[in-house]
């Protein structure tokens, strides 16, 4: 028997597990949907895999219910006791939940949150992303192959016992590997995409069986992150959620699972551009004369938030191992915090503040004012990482403490958004009051985001910006509940183009929050170079724009004007990548937005570029097109050419700019219309 959802179907044999596998998709290895390892029941066929467990191998179908908006079905396994219960909503997000029907306890070693049974590893290719901090999004595609070699397996009549792991430990989610990734059937055309959906540990894998490749996502597990939890009889464990997406080629997957990210997330219909005083331009160290002239140029130039960032709690310039009670300077702002506060206020924009809430500096005073519970431990000490403590949000004086900081500034100066940074990794976990580290952190994961849906319950109108040094913890377990989220914190205007194309792999185009720092000394090309890695995506404006001449200011608001022309349009676009996945150091670099019958498309030229370069918009094959440069509007203009038969678009560039941009809108024609 067979159950189809959406793009999926649940095979469900009376004498074997329930697995799942594409509708599309020719042939697939039989795969459970569901694997769980615990102490007494591990692999049975020994391997280092989440593939092909007893229990797995053993759940059989014990009911099953197809509604509008999920998928359930309920399996169980009669030798142990245990039932799972896997819940699938419409928009192909999982979650597993693992029951002790039986009457001992279980001690769970790991979880699948899904598994599904995939094609030929021959015919397959693998997209993943690496990263670390300034080099956030660095993609590739190859052959599945390349990871996964050829044992010829069918001679020896076995399942393989390698597989290609994919990790993140501890809590920067993105920091190291994206828990997001593509494979791709060149053969079929279906590919699959998928994103682990936590702010914690995780893991993806591939590999290959007898009967083709597999892909089990979970979350914290023994093997990797010192995970265990024991379960009594009648109690359970759910796993960390995670979504995935069917499409038509990588690029149709992506697409699915951006149309899965918008589905997921808050609404954020408004898109304000966001000032930052940070980035190259005050570097935490804000004062009342300072922001002053730069509120005014913020304003000028037609930003709608002004967040004041790191530093302005500090009384000397040694703060980073003194933060936690979040209490204004006074050195800083001799009249007050309120008076810059104001000022933003009366310049027409929603004033915002930086905070690292998550943290308590070693030399804090509130280090001493909240119990030692409050904090994450390891045998009986406190971590410390960096020179600050980490708060155990398990904790209800930790929560309290928190809320009363956002409270007292919402109330106090008005705050209306909030740049939530978080700058350590405190590691595996804390094994206080709990059964392993791992599940120590887990527990404050979850805890983490209990706090920030109180935090918005209570104040619905919050604008809440992720960062984490930048986008080490960029995942949708955070984004699902945060309206933006920072890609970076590259300081070289020159190496963050690749940052920001690919960005959208991993992060909606509308929540990826790419900074544009244009400055005095900057040559107009550069100053347009830089603005236009923010407008496609969520402009996050910094720079001395209040040293700036006429000129230059006028450069910058004609960008922040074509962001606010377009960025509805932005808020339902699909990104594509007509010269493929962008290189860390490809001179030509290219992000297509299509959104209905019109194609935002972004290019990077930087030195050692070909003069001319050509860009495939498959989409546009054979359609009759309209091309304006929608900025730099006043820039030297650069020949175009539209070959309609290819849809292919041949750009050539003058030779005297090394680094240089353009924003280019390409709308259809109708088939009356001529082309232009």
């Amino acid at each position: 028997m067979s159950l189809a959802w959406g793009p999926l179907v649940i095979d469900t044999p009376a004498d074997g597990p329930v697995t799942a596998r594409l509708a599309n998709a020719a042939g697939a290895a039989n795969q459970p949907i569901v694997e769980v390892l615990t102490a007494g029941s591990g692999r049975g066929h020994v391997s280092a895999r989440f593939s092909q467990t007893v229990i797995g191998r053993r759940f059989r179908l014990a009911h099953s219910y197809s509604g509008a908006e999920e998928l359930r079905l309920r399996l169980h396994d009669a030798e142990s006791g245990l039932t799972a219960e896997v819940v699938i909503s419409s928009g192909l997000q999982a979650r597993t939940t693992i029951i002790n029907d039986g009457p001992v306890p279980v001690l769970l070693l790991g979880v699948t949150t899904f598994a599904l049974g995939l094609g030929p590893v021959d015919d397959l290719d693998l997209v993943s992303g690496d990263g670390e901090w300034l080099g956030e999004g660095r993609w590739t595609r190859r052959p599945l192959r390349d990871v996964v070699p050829d044992l010829n397996l069918r001679i020896h009549g076995q399942d393989g016992r390698g597989r290609y792991a994919v990790t993140s430990t501890g809590t920067w989610s993105t920091g190291a590997r994206q828990p997001a990734g593509v494979l791709a059937d060149r053969v079929t055309g279906a590919a699959v995409a998928w994103q682990v959906e936590h702010n914690g540990p995780w893991r993806w894998e591939t590999g290959e069986q007898l009967g083709g490749a597999y892909l089990a996502l979970t979350g914290p597990n023994d093997i990797d992150h010192q995970w265990q939890q024991p379960l009594a009889p009648g109690e359970s464990f759910t796993t960390v959620p995670a979504s995935i997406a069917v499409g038509d080629g990588w690029h149709g997957a992506v697409a699915a699972l951006t149309a899965q990210r918008r589905a997921l997330r808050r609404p954020d219909p408004t898109l304000p551009v966001i000032f930052n005083d940070y980035m190259n331009t005050l570097m935490g160290d804000p004062t009342t004369t300072k922001l002053r002239p730069l509120i005014d140029a913020a304003a000028a130039a037609g930003a709608e938030i002004f967040c004041i960032d790191a530093g302005w709690y500090d009384n000397d310039t040694t703060w980073w191992d003194s933060v936690g009670e979040w209490q204004p300077s006074t050195t800083r702002f001799p009249g007050g915090l309120a008076e810059v506060v104001d000022r933003i206020r009366d310049r027409g924009m929603i004033p915002g503040l930086w905070l690292e809430p998550e943290v308590i500096g070693v030399r804090s005073p509130m280090a001493d004012k909240l119990p030692a519970e409050a904090f994450l431990q390891r045998g009986g000490v406190r971590l410390v990482e960096h020179g600050r403590y980490h708060l155990d949000l398990r904790h209800p004086a930790a929560v309290a403490h928190l809320d009363e900081v956002v409270d007292r500034l919402v109330e106090q100066f008005g705050a209306g958004y909030f740049k939530f940074d978080y700058n350590i990794d405190p590691g595996t976990g804390t094994d206080l009051a709990t059964h392993s580290a791992g599940a120590g952190l887990l527990d404050h994961n979850r805890a983490h985001l209990a706090w920030l849906d109180g935090v918005l319950a209570r104040h619905p109108d919050l604008i809440l910006e992720n960062c984490a040094s930048g986008g080490m913890r960029a995942d949708y377990a955070l984004l699902s509940r945060m309206h933006l989220q920072s890609t970076s914190d590259q300081q070289d205007f020159r190496k963050y183009p690749p940052i920001a194309v690919s960005a959208p792999l991993s992060i909606l185009p509308e929540q990826a929050a790419s900074w544009a720092y244009p400055q005095p000394d900057m040559t107009d090309a550069e100053i347009a170079f830089t603005m236009c890695t923010g407008l496609l995506g969520r402009l996050y404006l910094s720079g001395r724009l209040d040293a700036m001449t006429p000129e230059q200011q006028r450069l910058v608001r004609d960008g922040v004007d074509t962001f606010r022309a377009i960025r509805a349009d932005l808020a339902a676009a699909v990104p594509v990548w007509p010269l493929g996945l962008p290189g860390w150091d490809d001179t030509w670099l290219a992000l297509g937005l299509h959104s209905g019958t019109t194609t935002y498309l972004g290019l990077w030229r930087r030195p050692g570029a070909s003069a001319e370069v050509t860009i495939d918009l498959d989409n546009l094959r054979g359609r009759r097109v309209e091309l304006d440069v929608l900025y730099p509007s006043r820039a030297v203009v650069w020949p175009y050419h539209w070959n309609t038969e290819t849809g292919s678009l041949t750009v050539t560039t003058t030779p005297d700019e090394l680094y240089a941009a353009r924003i280019l809108r390409i709308r259809v024609l109708p088939e009356t219309e001529g082309s232009r």
